[in-house]
């Protein structure tokens, strides 16, 4: 399992005292507002970060950081991932399950058949749609929904899905 689960992307800079605007890739933007600490990932390394102030625009989360008061200090850090630990990811509903512990998940169909591997996760208003590396169809996309999705078993990195009529 991951230990670090992105929660944003810096997409660019917010004025010149150093905020950014921050792209969220969790499912509740307003989590920033009980975040102390994050983690900036450049790419060759991950930078501890305080934040000190939060507010939204849009669809972005304005972020400011403790000690970074300068558009120049922040700028070289856009198109980076904002990163929290797992102790700091927010608690998971019955059924509900981080993206980074499902991609790469060896996937089976009822039958016990190996079918592929979870490539991705789609996002849409209704349900998530799981995209399915398969075997011998290629490319699959599967509806995250319970008629289809059997089971997931994160500690053994394993789903058993449903294969309804037309999926395939």
């Amino acid at each position: 399992m991951e230990e670090l689960l992105q929660v944003g992307v810096i997409t660019s800079t917010h004025g010149v005292r150093g905020e950014v605007k921050v792209y969220p890739t969790t499912d509740d933007a307003t989590r920033f507002k009980q975040l102390k600490h994050v983690l900036l990932d450049t790419g060759k390394e991950t930078l501890p970060l305080e934040i000190q102030g939060v507010k939204f625009f849009k669809q972005f989360v304005i972020l400011k950081f403790k000690g970074i008061d300068n558009i120049n200090d922040i700028e070289k850090y856009k198109r980076c991932p904002i990163l929290v630990e797992r102790c700091d990811a927010v608690e998971l509903e019955e059924d509900e399950y981080f993206i980074a512990d499902m991609i790469g998940m060896a996937v089976e169909t009822e039958e016990g058949k190996e079918f592929g591997t979870l490539k991705d996760v789609i996002e849409t208003g209704a349900n998530d749609v799981y995209v399915i590396d398969s075997i011998e169809h290629g490319e699959v996309l599967v509806p995250a929904i319970k008629e289809c999705i059997l089971n997931v078993n994160i500690e053994e990195c394993r789903m058993k899905i449903h294969l309804m009529d037309g999926l395939v």
